[in-house]
């Protein structure tokens, strides 16, 4: 595997590889990797396409400075990690490498930025934006992949492609859980034993959800999740919403792409799942 920190270095070697005739695949990572991240590695290798991993915890991105502080930077275990599954580079840069001083960035993505996790960490898809627009300017990828339990994100990013009209195809990829049905993420490290257990009434409610799902019982399906996770002990629900799956608004009898979203903060860490139910 390939390891560069600057640009230059990567896009000289880039150009190469498009020489000879390479395609290329993104997996943009902030590390502390698990499976669902090297699950998007292996994508772009079915799909035949040279993979560059980025890491980069990406400061615009974080409302709170503690939150920024505390993310895991396990950068050995990660290098480890994606050699096993042969990733072919690793983009792992410094935050000057990327941003200049005193750059401004605000992109227009209309009421998405406003809703579900926008709501609770204001300014956070601006920072998204900005270095995944950056990241497509640097490596100019063919494919990028992104996994499905960021799944706001992955609308917020399609409409930014869209909008500017960038050369990209963006996949997304299905979550990747442990055997007892949590999310991989990698704030689960910061949850306790006892966080753990409590952890997984996400995941219970939002199969209960699909299971009984019924178009005309919408309304009392969420008051019966938020019931249950609100009930669960050390677990404060953020939201539980049954949503349209282009455009997040609630879902009604006549929507056809329809996801269930939670969030919750478990102890002290916050987390995010989702499931698909039509």
């Amino acid at each position: 595997m390939k390891n560069f920190t600057t640009t230059n270095q990567l896009q000289q070697y880039l150009a190469q590889l498009r020489a000879g005739g390479a395609a290329i695949g993104l997996v943009p990572t902030m590390g502390a990797l698990h499976e669902g991240h090297l699950s998007l590695i292996q994508q772009a290798q079915q799909r035949g396409e040279t993979v560059v991993c980025s890491i980069f915890v990406n400061p615009k991105q974080f409302n709170d400075p503690k939150d920024l502080e505390l993310y895991p930077r396990p950068i050995l275990d990660d290098i480890k990690k994606l050699e096993q599954v042969n990733c072919d580079i690793l983009f792992n840069p410094a935050v000057g490498e990327l941003y200049a001083g005193n750059e401004s960035w605000h992109l227009n993505i209309g009421e998405l930025e406003g809703m579900l996790e926008g709501k609770f960490r204001p300014g956070h898809y601006q920072g998204v934006t900005q270095v995944v627009h950056k990241l497509f300017n640097l490596i100019k990828p063919d494919t990028a992949y992104f996994g499905q339990k960021d799944y706001q994100q992955f609308l917020v990013i399609s409409r930014m492609v869209a909008q500017m009209n960038l050369p990209v195809k963006l996949v997304m990829c299905p979550i990747q859980r442990e055997p007892d049905g949590l999310a991989m993420s990698s704030r689960n490290i910061h949850l306790t034993p006892d966080d753990r257990q409590h952890a997984l009434i996400l995941s219970k409610t939002l199969n209960w959800v699909k299971k009984n799902f019924n178009p005309n019982n919408i309304p009392q399906l969420k008051h019966d999740a938020e019931k249950a996770i609100s009930n669960e002990p050390g677990v404060e629900l953020a939201y539980f919403e049954i949503a349209n799956g282009d455009t997040l608004h609630p879902a009604d009898n006549n929507t056809q792409k329809i996801v269930a979203l939670v969030a919750a903060k478990v102890g002290k860490t916050r987390l995010i799942d989702n499931v698909l139910i039509s």
